[in-house]
């Protein structure tokens, strides 16, 4: 096998690593978006549990899918630097030993699209984790407020019975 031939097997690959791992980014967002309607369900159909006399289930799970969301989110983050550094970097390395430069061409084509403002699949998948941890935050938000209040009545009572026995 003379060298040309080497570099063309290195890039064939490189090239097939790359699109393996596009594809385990879409069956990992694929367990993300599954993840966040499950939790969603999980908080319709339990969401009158009580866990030790205050705890709700809503509670339990919008705390889940606030870790969910942020993970989905660092998830696509990381895929999109690996997807971009490691294989596109190297690809168009190689390629500049090869008269044509498909992956060169093409990620000027897509830095051309995103220059045009318009949304790219892991600006959406970001959009929804966005969304859905905000979501989680306000029904988590909503749920711990009477625990607070609670809490805060208990102390606010002791306070009141320890001033008045003294």
């Amino acid at each position: 096998m003379d060298r040309d031939e080497m570099i063309l097997e290195e890039y064939k690959m490189y090239s097939k690593q790359k699109d393996n791992f596009i594809d385990r980014n879409f069956v990992t967002n694929r367990f993300y978006m599954i993840s966040f309607v499950v939790i969603i369900f999980a908080m319709i159909f339990t969401g009158d549990v009580i866990f030790m006399e205050k705890i709700s289930a809503t509670l339990l799970f919008s705390a889940i899918g606030i870790a969910v969301c942020a993970l989905w989110w660092m998830n696509v983050d990381a895929y999109n630097i690996l997807i971009r550094i490691k294989f596109a970097n190297v690809l168009e390395m190689i390629e500049e030993k090869f008269p044509v430069k498909p992956f060169t061409e093409e990620k000027k084509g897509i830095e051309e699209f995103k220059n045009k403002k318009i949304f790219m699949f892991s600006d959406i998948q970001k959009i929804i984790a966005v969304l859905g941890a905000l979501f989680f935050f306000a029904v988590f938000v909503s749920e711990i407020t009477p625990l607070f209040a609670a809490i805060w009545g208990k102390i606010a009572g002791l306070t009141c019975s320890i001033k008045g026995g003294l």
